[in-house]
């Protein structure tokens, strides 16, 4: 693994290094700048179910997430975890993904980029069948189907490779890839795989959504 000279903990949107310095959040950032069609959308996922039923689908899946994501780390970690019956069927959707993972370098890393001013706590940097990558976990209940389906997801994951390059510049020259793993309950999981040329200009557009939130906090 590359030993961790970054220490961060989350608080209020924001991580906070050994030092006291405050980053806003990968998350924060992105919700903040969410295109005015991207919330109206969820608005109207919002109101068609309603708020009772909204947020309970919601406070789900976040459970969930943790919980896979928990499974995993501990998995990567070396250590044969019992999975919990609450998430078998996304841990079987994606253990087979696992095989293909190796050389495992970070395992929920708070890494900071301090020349644009943002932190985030990525899920894994890794070889994925040979070829370092950041490797971000995600979960649902239907196949995603298609990259814009992801919605910010491919944003997350430059964002968390320009910081991963950034805090380990020795590491940088070889990190220019990511996939995003969707665990489907009894089907296999999606990869979707993102190449340099496809990474550079993801990372293109989080550049400019860190601009927009900093041009938001300073009016």
């Amino acid at each position: 693994m590359l030993r961790s000279t970054l220490d961060g903990r989350k608080q209020r949107g924001c991580f906070v290094d050994h030092q006291g310095v405050y980053l806003p959040s990968v998350t924060t950032i992105l919700n903040a700048t969410k295109p005015q069609e991207a919330r109206d959308a969820l608005m109207r996922w919002r109101d068609r179910l309603g708020a009772a039923e909204a947020g309970r689908i919601s406070a789900a899946a976040s459970r969930r997430g943790s919980m896979t994501h928990k499974q995993i780390k501990t998995y990567l970690a070396g250590k044969n975890p019992v999975c919990p019956d609450a998430i078998r069927p996304y841990w079987e959707s994606l253990e087979p993904v696992l095989s293909d993972v190796q050389d495992v370098r970070l395992l929920e890393e708070t890494v900071f980029h301090y020349d644009l001013g943002y932190a985030g706590k990525v899920d894994c940097v890794a070889s994925y069948q040979g070829i370092p990558c950041v490797v971000d976990w995600k979960t649902a209940d239907q196949p995603k189907g298609s990259i814009e389906r992801l919605y910010d997801g491919p944003l997350q994951l430059a964002a968390y490779c320009g910081a991963v390059n950034h805090s380990y510049p020795d590491y940088a020259s070889s990190l220019r890839q990511a996939i995003l793993v969707v665990a489907i309950p009894h089907q296999p999981a999606e990869i979707f795989r993102f190449e340099p040329a496809a990474m550079m200009q993801l990372w293109q557009q989080w550049q400019k959504r860190v601009e927009q939130f900093h041009r938001l906090n300073q009016d």
